[in-house]
């Protein structure tokens, strides 16, 4: 946290002498030393010294001076009605922020008025509206169990949306696991607790309370929303400690009782998907950065029409389902939907009137729900009970157990509309907030105060007519209260019972002893009244309140329901189909396949077939800018896609059900980390071929660029062996090293893929046509010409390229015969076998060649590499005798 936070230096030391408000000033900072202190005066958020000019910087806020009989302080101010802007600032430059407010009636304080923090501000924990997206916002905590117990699983993490109660834990077997859960969860804060892993969060880390996450500490916290023995004591640590926290965050109340249910989840129980698959797939966000709409997978299928259906699509494709039955279940109910389009209309119109339910009924349970808000839970209650009779002939099962599961809250519902008034104000301490008829001593008082009034608005024309002053006027200000004018000319004609109130420039106000009455029962009756709508409409939302838990049950079944109906309306487009899924064993196979996200963006965009065996290894080769990373691409879009419930843009898909889809895609770096982009890549890569298994899809774009032809080229090659002997997963591997299309003679399970172009003198058509076998060609020169790479650069590339021609060669390279219409034909591979001259893996350009080259030691070298079983080597083996043999090729 910043170093502005706590009591300012030079009010801390002279507290003693301080006014007592900046006394209280000072205490609300100590007692909130990690967060930034705004302080209700008036209509203003205050702040003074250091942190006032921090607040007036980050704001663009004007500093002021407020002078007392104590010294002169600096001091910026934000506008109580304009607040959220204003802190959104702060929250975006690191700050927490603490919001004091005053907790007592300034006419009912005999001294200072008492403020106290009602709500802590941070990135993971806002919930006001104005500063909440539609989207989830979570803050998370990732927690180790205690090595010296042997506890198991080894870490937890737990997330909670304070926003609209949704909390879940789940268990991380390693730090790996751990990562990718944080990753998947994409939490907007991170709290660091005991034992939290390095997980390298895209978000703030908050340092919490150790004794938070302490095993009974956190056990006490979670007994209060759920019970701690369901959960492993490692996740009772998370959870607890994070509620802990959250808890924190909303002031002195505390209050989360909307946070009815944490469900415990295991991560295996949906298609995993890590960082780097969430970024190179673009799920949510593409990778250029930027915010261009329909840019991401979820943009594109996003056809909700409220905001719990937002949430909850986006919750689907972060954790596609693993279970086939599961799986189909959401099927049948896109599939009856797409078909209906009557009914799937009717439930979108419907739906379109829901407001944010979850929201409402946190706001709801802390207290914070004003009478709109309740009109509003009443209004989304509303259209169930048409819902239920439009989803009556339901066929599918996941349909029907929506219809029959959705809550009606009959009662809850005609409570509301009794009680609040169709439109009431926003305010719910300035009366007109409970519908008349509701509460009969308040309708007395109201009918006291509207007496009062009516004798008053009367009053006037009586007067005129008793005094004949035609010109006399009865109004009132909130100065004076109610008043009798009589201009100068008039005066000689006021009634002897006129008191004279106030004296004007041209006339006169006077008041009666009867005016004065009803004076004091209007007023006495409004007070009596306002007050009264108060108490009347908090025991309303009380009552509201304790049907909190089955108004989340109806959130849950209309987020659900408007998520199905985003997914059928997207089948209904064209190219789309139903995926069907098979047990595994048989190819994962797709038809005319398309990239969701591209194929809409484009006007033309040519589909593409893919047929990938279990334990099939496609290298897929071809010009850049092909198509290559698009078809890899699409290829796992389509898998997640289906494995969330929808259909898939393809004219036929048969799929395995997939328990992961890794991705190494595109190169990036982590210079704070101390990680290159080679050893990004290779970081990548280690965890793929870890953790990968049968069952997965890999995805493997230009593995080994980051290095020596030689040294990528064994890299790339030992992976791809390792991927299809050890692992058996279904894997494309885009790349450019020609000599690993060698590999399909070797390998079963392994084949060639290309893209086509076609050359026409210089230029070059990109066909983005898939095809079998290896590519004739990577086109990099006229990629570069069409780049806009000078004449001179591009010709004098050319020159090389045709004098190095069929000379490209790697240690790793195969002993089987080469294929003959790739870069590296057979030609050019008798051809570079023969030039003694030449170190293996290198390229000789013309006029580098090495003079007098040992004949001895390069027979030597061939010799050791043909005697090596690459079959039965890892890539770790392969790596290091790589080492050793160039080592030795370098002390040469």
């Amino acid at each position: 946290m910043s170093a502005v936070t706590g009591p300012p230096a030079e009010l801390a030391e002279r507290r003693d002498e301080l006014t007592p408000m900046l006394q209280q000033y000072v205490d609300r900072c100590a007692e909130h030393d990690d967060a930034l202190v705004l302080f209700r005066v008036g209509d203003f958020y205050k702040t003074f010294c250091g942190i006032a000019e921090e607040v007036a910087r980050l704001c663009e806020l004007t500093l002021i001076e407020r002078e007392d009989s104590t010294g002169t302080y600096a001091a910026a101010g934000i506008p109580v009605d304009n607040a959220a802007e204003y802190i959104e600032r702060l929250l975006d430059a690191g700050h927490r922020v603490a919001v004091a407010d005053q907790v007592e009636d300034p006419s009912e304080a005999s001294g200072i008025v008492e403020r106290a923090v009602t709500q802590i501000i941070t990135p993971g924990t806002v919930v006001d509206d104005e500063l909440l997206s539609p989207d989830s916002t979570y803050v998370a905590a990732v927690v180790g169990a205690d090595a010296d117990t042997g506890d198991a699983p080894a870490y937890a993490v737990a997330s909670v949306d304070v926003s609209t109660g949704e909390c879940r834990v789940a268990p991380a077997a390693d730090r790996a696991g751990a990562r990718e859960e944080v990753a998947r969860v994409g939490p907007a804060e991170l709290i660091s607790g005991p034992g939290t892993p390095e997980v390298d969060p895209d978000c703030p880390v908050t340092d919490w309370d150790d004794d938070a996450f302490a095993v009974d500490a956190a056990r006490a916290t979670l007994a209060e929303y759920a019970d701690p023995d369901r959960f492993a004591a490692v996740e009772a640590r998370a959870v607890g400690g994070l509620l802990a926290y959250a808890e924190y965050t909303q002031g002195d109340d505390g209050s989360l009782e909307y946070v009815s249910r944490v469900r415990r989840y295991d991560p295996a129980d949906c298609l995993r998907l890590d960082a780097a698959a969430l970024r190179s797939l673009e799920l949510f966000e593409n990778r250029a950065g930027g915010d261009r709409e329909g840019d991401t997978l979820f943009e594109t299928v996003n056809e909700t029409v409220c905001a719990l259906g937002r949430r909850r699509l986006a919750s689907w494709l972060r954790r596609p389902l693993v279970d086939r039955a599961a799986i189909e279940g959401r099927l049948d109910a896109v599939g009856e939907l797409s078909t209906r389009t009557l009914l799937r209309e009717e439930l979108r119109d419907e739906l379109r009137a829901a407001y944010d339910l979850e929201r409402l009924v946190s706001r709801v349970s802390r207290e914070r729900a004003n009478a709109r808000d309740l009109r509003s839970v009443a209004r989304t209650l509303s259209i169930v009970p048409n819902l239920k009779a439009a989803l009556a002939d339901a066929e599918s099962d996941r349909l029907g157990r929506l219809r029959d599961d959705l809550d009606e809250l009959r009662e809850t519902r005609e409570l509301i509309e009794r009680a609040i008034a169709a439109d009431p104000p926003q305010e719910i301490t300035e009366g007109g907030v409970i519908a008349d008829g509701f509460d009969e001593e308040l309708d007395e008082v109201r009918s006291t105060e509207r007496e009062g009034r009516a004798w008053v608005a009367d009053l006037e024309q009586q007067e005129r007519e008793r005094t004949g002053i035609d010109n006399l006027e009865v109004g009132h200000n909130q100065v004076h209260g109610y008043y009798i004018e009589v201009t100068d000319s008039h005066l000689d004609s006021v009634p002897d019972e006129y008191r004279r109130r106030q004296t004007l420039k041209n006339s006169e106000r006077f008041v009666t002893p009867e005016l004065r009455r009803r004076e004091d029962e209007i007023l006495g009756a409004a007070e009596r009244a306002d007050a009264l709508e108060y108490d009347v409409f908090r025991e309303v939302r009380a009552e509201v309140a304790e049907a909190a838990d089955r108004l989340q049950g109806v959130a849950d079944d209309l987020a659900d329901l408007d998520a199905l109906l985003s997914l059928s309306t997207v089948a209904v487009g064209p190219d789309f189909c139903r995926p069907t899924f098979h047990d595994g064993d048989e190819a994962l196979e797709i038809e005319a396949g398309r990239h969701p996200v591209v194929a809409r963006a484009q006007a033309e965009f040519v589909p593409n077939d893919a047929d990938l065996p279990a334990g099939g290894v496609a290298l897929i080769t071809g010009p850049n800018m092909s198509g290559k990373s698009t078809y890899m691409r699409q290829v796992g879009l389509i898998a997640v896609l289906a494995q969330a419930g929808g259909f898939v843009p393809a004219r036929s898909a048969s799929l395995p059900v997939l328990d992961r889809v890794f991705t190494r895609v595109g190169a990036s770096d982590d210079i704070a980390g101390g990680q290159s982009t080679f050893m990004r890549e290779m970081s990548e890569l280690t965890d793929i071929l870890h953790d990968a298994t049968e069952d997965s899809l890999v995805l493997l774009d230009e593995v080994g660029r980051g290095t020596s032809t030689a040294d990528g080229l064994a890299i790339a090659r030992a992976a791809t062996e390792f991927l299809h002997d050890e692992v058996g997963a279904r894997t494309l591997f885009a790349t450019h090293y020609h000599d690993l299309t060698a590999l399909a003679d070797e390998r079963e399970g392994v084949f060639n893929l290309h893209f086509t172009a076609i050359r026409d003198g210089d230029d070059v058509t990109f066909l983005h046509r898939v095809d079998d076998g290896p590519s004739s060609s990577s086109y990099g020169v006229e990629v570069a010409r069409m780049a806009g790479v000078p004449d001179s650069v591009v010709e004098r590339s050319r020159e090389l390229v045709e004098a190095t021609d069929g000379h490209e060669r790697a240690p790793a390279a195969s002993t089987a015969p080469a294929a003959t219409d790739g870069a590296g034909t057979a030609d050019g591979e008798s051809e570079a076998a023969s030039d003694s001259s030449t170190p293996p893996g290198q390229q000789t350009l013309p006029g580098t060649e090495p003079e007098g080259a040992a004949a001895d030691g390069a027979d030597a070298l061939a010799a050791e590499l043909r005697e090596l079983d690459l079959a039965r080597t890892t890539p770790l083996e392969a790596l290091n005798r790589l080492q050793e043999l160039q080592d030795r090729v370098t002390d040469r």
